[in-house]
Protein backbone atom coordinates (compact mmCIF):
# COMPACT_ATOMS: atom_id res chain seq x y z
CA UNK A 1 0.00 0.00 0.00
CA UNK A 2 1.49 3.69 -0.94
CA UNK A 3 0.59 6.81 0.45
CA UNK A 4 1.26 10.19 -1.32
CA UNK A 5 1.24 13.38 0.99
CA UNK A 6 1.32 16.41 -1.64
CA UNK A 7 1.66 19.74 0.40
CA UNK A 8 4.35 22.71 -0.17
CA UNK A 9 4.37 23.41 3.52
CA UNK A 10 7.27 21.10 4.94
CA UNK A 11 6.17 20.78 8.26
CA UNK A 12 2.25 20.35 6.92
CA UNK A 13 3.55 17.35 5.27
CA UNK A 14 5.62 16.02 8.28
CA UNK A 15 2.97 16.67 10.61
CA UNK A 16 0.72 14.45 8.26
CA UNK A 17 3.25 11.52 7.74
CA UNK A 18 3.66 11.59 11.62
CA UNK A 19 0.22 11.60 12.53
CA UNK A 20 -1.49 9.04 9.95
CA UNK A 21 -1.53 5.06 11.01
CA UNK A 22 -0.19 4.14 7.87
CA UNK A 23 1.29 0.56 7.43
CA UNK A 24 3.29 0.67 3.74
CA UNK A 25 5.24 3.19 1.97
CA UNK A 26 4.80 6.84 2.36
CA UNK A 27 6.13 9.35 -0.53
CA UNK A 28 5.66 13.39 -0.49
CA UNK A 29 5.79 16.09 -2.79
CA UNK A 30 5.68 19.98 -2.64
CA UNK A 31 4.93 20.81 -6.00
CA UNK A 32 2.47 19.69 -8.55
CA UNK A 33 5.28 18.32 -11.12
CA UNK A 34 6.94 16.11 -8.10
CA UNK A 35 3.55 14.87 -6.65
CA UNK A 36 2.66 13.87 -10.83
CA UNK A 37 5.65 12.75 -11.01
CA UNK A 38 5.40 10.14 -8.26
CA UNK A 39 1.38 9.49 -8.83
CA UNK A 40 2.36 7.93 -12.09
CA UNK A 41 5.51 6.31 -11.58
CA UNK A 42 4.08 4.69 -7.85
CA UNK A 43 0.20 4.33 -8.41
CA UNK A 44 -0.62 4.82 -4.66
CA UNK A 45 -3.67 4.07 -3.44
CA UNK A 46 -3.98 7.00 -1.60
CA UNK A 47 -2.95 10.82 -1.90
CA UNK A 48 -3.56 13.49 0.52
CA UNK A 49 -3.63 16.38 -1.17
CA UNK A 50 -3.61 20.25 -0.65
CA UNK A 51 -5.30 22.30 -3.32
CA UNK A 52 -3.06 25.31 -2.63
CA UNK A 53 0.37 24.58 -3.91
CA UNK A 54 2.38 27.55 -4.30
CA UNK A 55 0.73 29.01 -7.20
CA UNK A 56 -0.32 25.88 -8.46
CA UNK A 57 -3.84 24.50 -7.99
CA UNK A 58 -4.11 20.67 -6.42
CA UNK A 59 -7.05 20.05 -9.06
CA UNK A 60 -5.12 19.48 -11.78
CA UNK A 61 -3.20 16.45 -9.95
CA UNK A 62 -6.55 15.36 -9.12
CA UNK A 63 -8.25 16.12 -12.75
CA UNK A 64 -4.91 13.78 -14.08
CA UNK A 65 -5.84 10.81 -11.64
CA UNK A 66 -9.93 11.06 -12.79
CA UNK A 67 -8.59 11.30 -16.26
CA UNK A 68 -6.61 8.34 -16.19
CA UNK A 69 -9.53 6.06 -14.27
CA UNK A 70 -6.81 5.05 -12.08
CA UNK A 71 -8.94 3.65 -8.14
CA UNK A 72 -6.70 6.16 -6.31
CA UNK A 73 -8.59 7.45 -3.60
CA UNK A 74 -7.83 11.58 -3.17
CA UNK A 75 -8.38 13.37 0.17
CA UNK A 76 -8.44 16.87 -0.45
CA UNK A 77 -7.17 19.70 2.01
CA UNK A 78 -8.24 22.89 2.29
CA UNK A 79 -7.52 26.65 3.46
CA UNK A 80 -10.35 27.61 6.56
CA UNK A 81 -13.16 28.79 5.04
CA UNK A 82 -12.78 26.83 1.58
CA UNK A 83 -15.40 24.38 2.22
CA UNK A 84 -17.13 25.32 -1.19
CA UNK A 85 -14.37 24.49 -2.81
CA UNK A 86 -13.33 21.08 -1.09
CA UNK A 87 -17.30 20.47 -1.88
CA UNK A 88 -16.38 21.15 -5.74
CA UNK A 89 -13.36 18.86 -5.69
CA UNK A 90 -15.63 16.00 -4.65
CA UNK A 91 -17.66 16.60 -7.31
CA UNK A 92 -15.16 15.97 -9.42
CA UNK A 93 -13.84 12.45 -7.76
CA UNK A 94 -12.30 13.35 -4.25
CA UNK A 95 -12.84 10.68 -1.81
CA UNK A 96 -13.15 13.63 1.23
CA UNK A 97 -11.63 16.23 2.28
CA UNK A 98 -10.10 17.96 5.39
CA UNK A 99 -9.97 22.14 5.93
CA UNK A 100 -6.92 23.47 7.55
CA UNK A 101 -6.23 23.16 10.79
CA UNK A 102 -8.24 19.81 11.04
CA UNK A 103 -7.74 17.72 14.23
CA UNK A 104 -5.58 15.08 14.53
CA UNK A 105 -8.00 12.77 14.86
CA UNK A 106 -10.05 13.71 12.14
CA UNK A 107 -7.09 13.15 9.96
CA UNK A 108 -6.87 9.66 11.17
CA UNK A 109 -10.66 8.62 10.90
CA UNK A 110 -10.69 10.12 7.05
CA UNK A 111 -7.70 7.75 6.14
CA UNK A 112 -9.04 4.81 8.02
CA UNK A 113 -12.56 5.37 5.90
CA UNK A 114 -10.35 5.32 2.68
CA UNK A 115 -8.22 2.62 3.14
CA UNK A 116 -11.31 0.55 4.69
CA UNK A 117 -13.02 1.41 1.06
CA UNK A 118 -9.63 0.29 -0.91
CA UNK A 119 -9.54 -2.64 0.91
CA UNK A 120 -13.14 -3.56 0.18
CA UNK A 121 -11.98 -2.73 -3.29
CA UNK A 122 -9.12 -4.79 -3.43
CA UNK A 123 -11.14 -7.90 -1.91
CA UNK A 124 -13.62 -7.70 -4.22
CA UNK A 125 -12.05 -7.60 -7.43
CA UNK A 126 -9.91 -10.73 -6.29
CA UNK A 127 -12.90 -11.99 -5.34
CA UNK A 128 -14.45 -11.32 -9.30
CA UNK A 129 -11.24 -12.85 -10.53
CA UNK A 130 -11.55 -15.90 -8.50
CA UNK A 131 -15.47 -16.10 -9.71
CA UNK A 132 -14.21 -15.55 -12.94
CA UNK A 133 -11.61 -17.86 -12.60
CA UNK A 134 -13.74 -20.69 -11.36
CA UNK A 135 -16.88 -20.27 -13.44
CA UNK A 136 -17.62 -22.99 -16.10
CA UNK A 137 -13.72 -24.04 -15.71
CA UNK A 138 -14.18 -26.73 -12.38
CA UNK A 139 -11.12 -26.99 -10.69
CA UNK A 140 -8.57 -24.97 -13.01
CA UNK A 141 -8.04 -21.81 -11.91
CA UNK A 142 -6.09 -18.82 -13.79
CA UNK A 143 -7.37 -16.15 -15.97
CA UNK A 144 -3.84 -15.45 -18.05
CA UNK A 145 -4.51 -15.30 -21.35
CA UNK A 146 -2.93 -18.81 -22.14
CA UNK A 147 -5.14 -20.35 -19.93
CA UNK A 148 -8.36 -18.30 -21.65
CA UNK A 149 -7.17 -20.72 -24.68
CA UNK A 150 -7.23 -23.70 -23.03
CA UNK A 151 -10.72 -22.82 -21.59
CA UNK A 152 -12.22 -22.22 -25.26
CA UNK A 153 -10.86 -25.12 -26.63
CA UNK A 154 -12.29 -26.64 -23.44
CA UNK A 155 -15.87 -25.40 -24.00
CA UNK A 156 -15.47 -26.65 -28.00
CA UNK A 157 -15.01 -30.06 -27.30
CA UNK A 158 -16.23 -31.30 -24.13
CA UNK A 159 -19.46 -31.64 -25.54
CA UNK A 160 -17.96 -33.62 -28.72
CA UNK A 161 -17.17 -37.27 -28.44
CA UNK A 162 -13.76 -36.93 -29.64
CA UNK A 163 -10.11 -38.16 -28.45
CA UNK A 164 -8.23 -35.02 -27.23
CA UNK A 165 -4.24 -35.10 -26.15
CA UNK A 166 -3.21 -32.75 -23.65
CA UNK A 167 0.74 -32.10 -23.97
CA UNK A 168 2.42 -30.06 -21.16
CA UNK A 169 5.17 -30.03 -18.22
CA UNK A 170 4.88 -32.37 -15.32
CA UNK A 171 2.25 -30.66 -12.61
CA UNK A 172 1.05 -28.49 -15.12
CA UNK A 173 -2.62 -29.64 -14.42
CA UNK A 174 -2.99 -31.72 -17.45
CA UNK A 175 -5.32 -34.06 -15.51
CA UNK A 176 -7.89 -31.35 -13.95
CA UNK A 177 -8.13 -30.58 -17.57
CA UNK A 178 -8.98 -34.58 -17.86
CA UNK A 179 -11.42 -34.76 -15.48
CA UNK A 180 -12.72 -30.97 -16.65
CA UNK A 181 -12.90 -32.52 -20.46
CA UNK A 182 -15.32 -35.36 -18.63
CA UNK A 183 -17.41 -32.98 -16.43
CA UNK A 184 -18.61 -31.07 -19.22
CA UNK A 185 -19.05 -34.25 -21.61
CA UNK A 186 -22.33 -35.91 -21.74
CA UNK A 187 -20.30 -39.18 -20.36
CA UNK A 188 -20.14 -36.78 -17.30
CA UNK A 189 -22.34 -39.96 -14.91
CA UNK A 190 -20.47 -42.71 -16.05
CA UNK A 191 -16.76 -43.32 -14.72
CA UNK A 192 -13.47 -41.22 -15.05
CA UNK A 193 -10.95 -43.57 -14.92
CA UNK A 194 -7.15 -42.40 -15.12
CA UNK A 195 -4.04 -44.49 -15.81
CA UNK A 196 -0.57 -43.11 -15.08
CA UNK A 197 1.39 -45.81 -17.93
CA UNK A 198 4.26 -44.34 -16.09
CA UNK A 199 3.77 -45.72 -12.75
CA UNK A 200 2.98 -49.38 -13.69
CA UNK A 201 5.39 -51.56 -14.54
CA UNK A 202 5.53 -52.68 -18.30
CA UNK A 203 5.27 -56.35 -18.02
CA UNK A 204 2.03 -55.31 -15.90
CA UNK A 205 0.51 -52.74 -18.29
CA UNK A 206 -1.93 -54.45 -20.62
CA UNK A 207 -2.94 -56.41 -17.64
CA UNK A 208 -3.95 -53.28 -16.41
CA UNK A 209 -5.80 -51.52 -19.25
CA UNK A 210 -7.18 -54.69 -20.53
CA UNK A 211 -7.47 -56.64 -17.43
CA UNK A 212 -6.47 -61.24 -17.14
CA UNK A 213 -8.44 -63.86 -17.11
CA UNK A 214 -7.84 -66.29 -14.20
CA UNK A 215 -4.84 -68.28 -14.22
CA UNK A 216 -3.21 -66.25 -17.54
CA UNK A 217 -0.01 -65.82 -15.84
CA UNK A 218 1.81 -66.78 -12.61
CA UNK A 219 0.41 -64.76 -9.92
CA UNK A 220 -3.10 -64.44 -12.14
CA UNK A 221 -5.70 -65.96 -9.29
CA UNK A 222 -8.39 -63.85 -10.03
CA UNK A 223 -10.01 -62.65 -13.22
CA UNK A 224 -9.52 -59.13 -12.94
CA UNK A 225 -11.51 -56.42 -15.00
CA UNK A 226 -9.40 -53.71 -16.49
CA UNK A 227 -9.20 -50.25 -17.05
CA UNK A 228 -10.99 -49.95 -20.40
CA UNK A 229 -13.78 -52.24 -19.33
CA UNK A 230 -14.24 -49.86 -15.80
CA UNK A 231 -14.38 -46.55 -18.09
CA UNK A 232 -17.08 -48.68 -20.55
CA UNK A 233 -19.72 -45.42 -21.35
CA UNK A 234 -17.29 -42.75 -19.33
CA UNK A 235 -13.73 -41.82 -20.11
CA UNK A 236 -10.24 -43.20 -19.99
CA UNK A 237 -7.47 -41.18 -19.10
CA UNK A 238 -3.92 -42.23 -20.28
CA UNK A 239 -1.54 -39.98 -18.34
CA UNK A 240 2.32 -39.91 -19.50
CA UNK A 241 1.37 -42.17 -22.30
CA UNK A 242 4.97 -41.53 -24.00
CA UNK A 243 6.26 -44.04 -21.81
CA UNK A 244 3.78 -46.43 -23.09
CA UNK A 245 6.01 -49.27 -25.02
CA UNK A 246 5.64 -50.21 -28.39
CA UNK A 247 3.80 -53.89 -27.71
CA UNK A 248 0.99 -51.75 -25.33
CA UNK A 249 1.12 -48.80 -27.73
CA UNK A 250 -0.22 -51.60 -30.94
CA UNK A 251 -3.48 -53.11 -28.76
CA UNK A 252 -4.06 -49.70 -27.55
CA UNK A 253 -4.55 -48.38 -31.14
CA UNK A 254 -6.51 -51.13 -32.11
CA UNK A 255 -8.82 -50.97 -28.73
CA UNK A 256 -9.86 -46.98 -30.15
CA UNK A 257 -10.55 -47.93 -33.40
CA UNK A 258 -12.34 -51.07 -32.75
CA UNK A 259 -14.25 -50.27 -29.32
CA UNK A 260 -13.25 -54.27 -28.57
CA UNK A 261 -10.87 -55.27 -25.89
CA UNK A 262 -9.41 -58.61 -25.05
CA UNK A 263 -8.32 -59.91 -21.27
CA UNK A 264 -4.84 -61.09 -21.10
CA UNK A 265 -5.36 -65.52 -21.43
CA UNK A 266 -9.21 -64.70 -22.84
CA UNK A 267 -10.62 -65.50 -25.97
CA UNK A 268 -13.65 -63.48 -25.64
CA UNK A 269 -13.96 -59.93 -27.71
CA UNK A 270 -15.48 -57.55 -25.49
CA UNK A 271 -17.21 -54.64 -26.54
CA UNK A 272 -16.29 -51.24 -25.07
CA UNK A 273 -17.31 -47.44 -25.01
CA UNK A 274 -15.02 -44.89 -23.86
CA UNK A 275 -13.43 -41.26 -25.06
CA UNK A 276 -9.83 -41.47 -24.85
CA UNK A 277 -8.17 -38.82 -23.49
CA UNK A 278 -4.29 -38.63 -22.90
CA UNK A 279 -1.36 -36.61 -22.02
CA UNK A 280 2.18 -36.41 -22.02
CA UNK A 281 5.32 -34.12 -21.08
CA UNK A 282 6.91 -35.64 -23.50
CA UNK A 283 7.77 -35.02 -27.51
CA UNK A 284 5.61 -37.35 -28.93
CA UNK A 285 6.56 -36.37 -32.65
CA UNK A 286 10.00 -36.70 -31.77
CA UNK A 287 9.58 -39.94 -30.25
CA UNK A 288 7.37 -41.05 -33.64
CA UNK A 289 10.47 -39.54 -35.91
CA UNK A 290 13.06 -42.08 -33.20
CA UNK A 291 10.84 -44.92 -34.23
CA UNK A 292 9.64 -44.87 -29.97
CA UNK A 293 6.14 -43.80 -30.53
CA UNK A 294 3.59 -45.34 -32.70
CA UNK A 295 2.97 -43.04 -36.04
CA UNK A 296 -0.75 -44.20 -36.48
CA UNK A 297 -1.06 -43.68 -32.86
CA UNK A 298 0.09 -40.46 -32.27
CA UNK A 299 -2.69 -39.23 -35.38
CA UNK A 300 -5.37 -40.92 -33.45
CA UNK A 301 -4.81 -39.13 -30.30
CA UNK A 302 -4.18 -35.98 -31.39
CA UNK A 303 -7.55 -35.22 -33.20
CA UNK A 304 -7.88 -32.23 -30.77
CA UNK A 305 -4.51 -31.41 -28.88
CA UNK A 306 -4.32 -28.87 -25.98
CA UNK A 307 -1.09 -27.71 -24.83
CA UNK A 308 -1.40 -27.01 -21.10
CA UNK A 309 0.90 -23.63 -20.65
CA UNK A 310 4.20 -23.96 -17.48
CA UNK A 311 3.25 -22.08 -14.44
CA UNK A 312 6.10 -19.96 -15.56
CA UNK A 313 4.31 -19.16 -18.65
CA UNK A 314 1.06 -17.57 -16.84
CA UNK A 315 3.01 -15.76 -13.60
CA UNK A 316 -0.22 -13.68 -13.26
CA UNK A 317 -1.80 -16.37 -11.90
CA UNK A 318 -0.07 -17.00 -9.30
CA UNK A 319 -1.19 -14.89 -6.75
CA UNK A 320 -5.04 -16.39 -7.43
CA UNK A 321 -3.68 -20.01 -7.24
CA UNK A 322 -1.77 -19.11 -3.82
CA UNK A 323 -4.99 -17.33 -2.56
CA UNK A 324 -6.84 -20.87 -3.24
CA UNK A 325 -4.63 -23.18 -2.26
CA UNK A 326 -4.06 -21.07 1.34
CA UNK A 327 -7.86 -21.30 1.50
CA UNK A 328 -8.03 -25.10 0.67
CA UNK A 329 -5.63 -26.31 3.35
CA UNK A 330 -6.63 -23.35 6.37
CA UNK A 331 -9.86 -25.27 6.08
CA UNK A 332 -8.30 -28.48 5.47
CA UNK A 333 -6.16 -28.44 8.96
CA UNK A 334 -8.36 -26.21 10.78
CA UNK A 335 -6.57 -23.15 10.80
CA UNK A 336 -7.52 -19.45 10.52
CA UNK A 337 -6.53 -18.40 6.85
CA UNK A 338 -3.32 -16.67 7.15
CA UNK A 339 -2.04 -13.26 4.95
CA UNK A 340 0.60 -13.36 2.72
CA UNK A 341 2.90 -10.29 2.62
CA UNK A 342 3.41 -8.52 -0.29
CA UNK A 343 7.33 -9.38 -0.48
CA UNK A 344 6.68 -12.67 -0.35
CA UNK A 345 3.88 -13.20 -2.94
CA UNK A 346 6.08 -11.13 -5.24
CA UNK A 347 8.82 -13.51 -4.46
CA UNK A 348 6.38 -16.25 -5.48
CA UNK A 349 5.35 -14.57 -8.40
CA UNK A 350 9.44 -14.34 -9.74
CA UNK A 351 10.58 -17.91 -8.88
CA UNK A 352 9.90 -19.98 -11.81
CA UNK A 353 7.96 -22.98 -10.56
CA UNK A 354 10.02 -26.11 -12.44
CA UNK A 355 7.09 -28.36 -10.91
CA UNK A 356 4.40 -25.75 -11.86
CA UNK A 357 1.13 -25.62 -9.79
CA UNK A 358 1.77 -29.26 -8.00
CA UNK A 359 5.28 -27.09 -6.57
CA UNK A 360 2.97 -24.40 -5.48
CA UNK A 361 0.25 -25.73 -4.27
CA UNK A 362 2.74 -28.44 -1.91
CA UNK A 363 4.95 -24.82 -0.63
CA UNK A 364 1.59 -23.28 0.08
CA UNK A 365 0.29 -26.25 2.09
CA UNK A 366 3.85 -26.16 3.91
CA UNK A 367 3.72 -22.32 4.74
CA UNK A 368 -0.55 -22.44 5.89
CA UNK A 369 0.47 -25.91 8.03
CA UNK A 370 4.00 -24.33 9.93
CA UNK A 371 2.47 -20.74 10.26
CA UNK A 372 2.02 -19.67 13.61
CA UNK A 373 2.15 -15.60 12.90
CA UNK A 374 -0.67 -15.15 10.76
CA UNK A 375 1.23 -13.55 8.19
CA UNK A 376 2.81 -15.38 5.55
CA UNK A 377 6.50 -13.61 5.96
CA UNK A 378 9.10 -13.80 3.12
CA UNK A 379 11.86 -15.79 5.69
CA UNK A 380 9.16 -18.17 5.72
CA UNK A 381 9.89 -19.41 1.94
CA UNK A 382 12.06 -21.94 1.58
CA UNK A 383 15.92 -20.82 0.05
CA UNK A 384 15.13 -22.05 -3.16
CA UNK A 385 12.78 -19.18 -3.55
CA UNK A 386 13.48 -16.72 -1.25
CA UNK A 387 17.15 -16.21 -2.85
CA UNK A 388 16.17 -17.36 -6.55
CA UNK A 389 18.65 -15.62 -8.86
CA UNK A 390 16.83 -14.06 -11.93
CA UNK A 391 19.15 -15.57 -14.80
CA UNK A 392 22.03 -13.59 -15.87
CA UNK A 393 21.29 -14.09 -19.56
CA UNK A 394 17.85 -11.80 -18.97
CA UNK A 395 18.27 -9.41 -21.39
CA UNK A 396 15.13 -6.58 -22.30
CA UNK A 397 14.46 -8.90 -25.78
CA UNK A 398 10.85 -9.38 -26.77
CA UNK A 399 10.59 -12.88 -25.74
CA UNK A 400 11.71 -11.64 -22.11
CA UNK A 401 9.76 -8.85 -22.21
CA UNK A 402 6.80 -11.21 -22.71
CA UNK A 403 6.88 -12.54 -19.10
CA UNK A 404 6.30 -9.23 -17.70
CA UNK A 405 3.23 -8.53 -20.21
CA UNK A 406 1.47 -11.21 -18.51
CA UNK A 407 1.70 -9.90 -14.65
CA UNK A 408 -0.10 -6.85 -13.39
CA UNK A 409 1.64 -3.48 -13.39
CA UNK A 410 2.96 -3.55 -9.63
CA UNK A 411 4.20 -7.46 -9.98
CA UNK A 412 5.84 -6.62 -13.03
CA UNK A 413 7.79 -3.46 -12.09
CA UNK A 414 8.67 -5.05 -9.12
CA UNK A 415 9.94 -8.05 -11.27
CA UNK A 416 11.95 -6.35 -13.16
CA UNK A 417 13.36 -3.87 -10.47
CA UNK A 418 15.14 -6.83 -8.74
CA UNK A 419 16.13 -8.45 -12.15
CA UNK A 420 17.35 -4.97 -13.26
CA UNK A 421 19.23 -4.22 -10.23
CA UNK A 422 20.90 -7.43 -9.23
CA UNK A 423 22.62 -7.78 -12.48
CA UNK A 424 23.84 -4.09 -12.16
CA UNK A 425 25.12 -4.77 -8.92
CA UNK A 426 27.07 -7.34 -9.84
CA UNK A 427 28.36 -5.68 -12.76
CA UNK A 428 29.92 -2.95 -10.27
CA UNK A 429 31.22 -5.89 -7.54
CA UNK A 430 27.80 -5.14 -5.56
CA UNK A 431 29.63 -1.48 -5.17
CA UNK A 432 26.50 1.01 -4.02
CA UNK A 433 28.25 4.26 -5.61
CA UNK A 434 29.46 3.06 -8.98
CA UNK A 435 26.09 1.13 -9.54
CA UNK A 436 24.33 3.99 -8.68
CA UNK A 437 26.43 6.84 -10.90
CA UNK A 438 26.31 3.82 -13.90
CA UNK A 439 22.11 3.96 -13.88
CA UNK A 440 21.65 7.39 -13.15
CA UNK A 441 20.28 7.87 -9.41
CA UNK A 442 21.58 8.65 -6.10
CA UNK A 443 23.23 6.43 -3.96
CA UNK A 444 20.44 6.50 -1.34
CA UNK A 445 17.86 5.99 -3.64
CA UNK A 446 19.53 3.04 -4.77
CA UNK A 447 20.19 1.59 -0.86
CA UNK A 448 16.28 2.63 -0.53
CA UNK A 449 15.50 0.12 -3.36
CA UNK A 450 18.02 -2.63 -1.88
CA UNK A 451 15.96 -2.68 1.33
CA UNK A 452 12.83 -2.45 -0.06
CA UNK A 453 13.27 -5.30 -2.56
CA UNK A 454 15.29 -7.37 0.18
CA UNK A 455 18.10 -7.84 -2.65
CA UNK A 456 20.77 -8.09 -0.11
CA UNK A 457 20.58 -12.06 0.28
CA UNK A 458 20.13 -12.52 -3.71
CA UNK A 459 23.24 -10.43 -4.74
CA UNK A 460 25.29 -11.85 -1.19
CA UNK A 461 25.69 -8.68 1.00
CA UNK A 462 25.84 -9.23 4.39
CA UNK A 463 23.60 -7.22 6.43
CA UNK A 464 24.32 -3.59 7.33
CA UNK A 465 27.29 -3.97 5.05
CA UNK A 466 27.69 -0.92 1.99
CA UNK A 467 30.84 -2.18 0.00
CA UNK A 468 30.71 1.39 -1.16
CA UNK A 469 34.94 1.19 -2.12
CA UNK A 470 35.20 5.32 -1.54
CA UNK A 471 35.04 5.13 2.72
CA UNK A 472 31.22 6.35 2.04
CA UNK A 473 30.00 3.98 4.96
CA UNK A 474 27.26 2.27 5.83
CA UNK A 475 23.55 2.53 4.51
CA UNK A 476 21.73 5.11 6.02
CA UNK A 477 18.22 5.01 7.20
CA UNK A 478 16.24 7.33 4.88
CA UNK A 479 12.84 9.19 5.74
CA UNK A 480 11.61 9.93 2.58
CA UNK A 481 11.97 7.40 -1.08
Amino acid sequence: MKLLIVDDEQTARYGMRRAVDFKGRIFEAANLAAATRIWQEEQPELVLLDLNLAGESGFDLLQTVQDSGAPTKVVIITAHGNEKIAVEAMRRGAFDYLSKPFDIDDLRLTVRNALDQIQLREENQALKQEIAALAGSGEIIGTSESMQGVYSVLEKVSEIDVTVLLLGESGSGKELIARELHRRSPRSGSPFVTVNCAAIPENLVESELFGHEKGAFTGAVNRRIGKFEQADKGTLFLDEIGDMNLETQAKVLRAVEDRRIERLGGTQSIEVDVRLVSATHRNLKQMVKDGQFREDLYYRLEVVKIEVPALRERRQDIPLLERHFRAIFSDRYKKESPDIAPAALARLVEFPFPGNVRQLRNLVERLVVLNGTGVIEERDLPDEVRFYRPSDELDPSEPCLDLFYKMDYRTAREAFEIRYLVRKLKEHENNISRTAQAIGIHRQSLQQKIRELNLRPIVGMPEGADPEGEGDGPVQQEDTP
